[in-house]
């Protein structure tokens, strides 16, 4: 017998959306489309369809031609930029909307966490929802009661479990939730970023109760944006851009695919403007002063940004260095650590920064650009403003290549002094 719980074949949806028409309209034409919006409305309501407010409507293809199966057992991690489809592809598989093409055929019973709190009703009782979330997801009621105290005291809200939902906080709706999915006895975990909302110490709780479900024989397909909870989770990943599956595979290949879109997006994208100050463009700077996409570790951090300001007083540039799992490494920010503000005469002004050097692990990086006032707080902001590679890191010149992805982290440390040993007592065996 076929392992296969999840074939798609050829999947796709489609809605349409609405537009409102910009143009400026003579009396004629308005009293015309407001009738013709009504009667498109009864039309569609009639049939069964969706009302669709707007003047125009247009086609959007959240999926289109998707095609992948998964295994029993597998934890497969599913990533994209928002708006991809991986939400659409979701709601698909848990049976919540039905593919506009296509076909998908599930074996075994899915547990779906898509939202927070969903299907709990806000007048009931964390007791009562427990039960109820339990039957919507197709349990029997001996099936919830059996595995009852360990839903309880997964979530952490046993002080609060008679209150009504409706009182708690967002974190711990995500607990209970989280908790009656992931200990119903189902075949299939669907979890879409709802760990966003927890605490640290809620997520490794989460993610260690996913990782022994995977292990159970169970399969879990987990989306996020956190590529570090992907990874420890998942070994294979698929990746979504513009309602289409890009790419399927290890996840290591999966996460370098998606940090390559991200680099291109941040290049093709406009960056806007703020209200005070904008960031105009930014790029490293090699040892000869001239722009570069490569950094040599040990050697100082130079970055060049153009800022435009209008001459408001009390303006600092932060930037934040991120790796290619979007993880933080580091920080800077002008006025705390440096505390210079920059020029405040109206103007166009390039700034360049020399940090320390670093022993950055090879693979890809990443700087977010913010501009900051000391009275108004964020003014423009630019994430994954400035991408560069490091080839290689041999700290101390000796033959080994330390590179993200070993799970030694991103940044070698150096000693001050050499190594120093002590002799001690030999410990008395009495």
């Amino acid at each position: 017998m076929s392992d296969v719980v999840i074939h798609a074949e050829k999947l796709g949806k489609k809605f349409q959306i609405g537009h409102h028409t910009a143009r400026q309209e003579n009396f004629r034409e308005a009293m015309i489309r407001g009738p013709r919006n009504l009667l498109r409305g009864a039309v569609d309501m009639l049939r069964g369809r969706s009302v669709i407010a707007g003047d125009t409507i247009e086609e959007f293809w959240a999926l289109r031609d998707v095609n992948f199966e998964i295994r029993s057992g597998e934890a497969v991690g599913i990533i994209g930029r928002n708006g991809a489809g991986k939400t659409t592809l979701l709601k698909i598989l848990s049976r919540i909307t039905e593919p506009t093409e296509g076909k998908v055929e599930i074996r075994g019973r899915v547990a779906s966490l898509l939202e927070v709190g969903t299907g709990f009703h806000p007048e009931l009782s964390g007791r009562e929802n427990i039960f109820l979330n339990g039957a919507i997801l197709g349990m029997t009621r001996v099936e919830v009661r059996r595995r009852f105290d360990e839903i309880v005291d997964f979530s952490g809200v046993e002080k609060f479990i008679d209150t009504p939902v409706k009182r708690y906080s967002v974190g711990m709706y995500a607990r209970l939730a989280f908790a009656v999915a992931a200990h119903l006895e189902a075949e299939i975990l669907v979890i879409d970023e709802v760990l966003a909302v927890g605490d640290s110490e809620f997520q490794a709780k989460c993610l260690d109760r996913m990782s022994k479900v995977a292990n159970a024989g169970r399969t879990v397909l987990f989306v996020s944006h956190n590529l570090a909870a992907v990874m420890a989770l998942t070994r294979r990943a698929l990746v979504f851009g513009d309602g289409q599956l890009h790419f399927d595979g290890p996840i290591e290949a999966a996460i370098t695919r998606y940090a390559a879109s991200l680099s291109k997006t941040s290049e093709d994208r406009n960056w806007g403007r703020g209200r005070n100050a904008t960031l105009i463009s930014a790029n490293l700077a090699d040892g000869q002063d001239g722009p570069t996409d490569r950094y040599e570790p040990g050697e100082p951090l130079r970055v060049r940004v153009v800022i435009e300001t209008d001459g408001m007083p009390g303006m600092s540039l932060e930037l934040l260095l991120r790796d290619e799992l979007n993880l933080p490494v580091a920080f800077y920010s002008s006025a705390v650590f440096s505390q210079v503000s920059l020029p405040p005469a109206a103007g166009r002004y390039e700034c360049t920064i020399s940090l320390q050097p670093y022993d950055l692990a090879a693979g890809e990086y990443c700087f977010d650009l913010k501009t900051t006032y000391t009275n108004i707080g964020e003014d423009h902001r630019v994430d994954n403003a400035l991408r560069f590679v490091v080839d290689a890191c041999s700290p101390g010149g000796i033959p080994y290549n330390f590179k993200q992805g070993s799970g030694q982290g991103t940044l070698a440390l150096r000693l001050e002094a050499p190594l120093r040993f002590a002799a001690l007592p030999t410990p008395d065996p009495g």
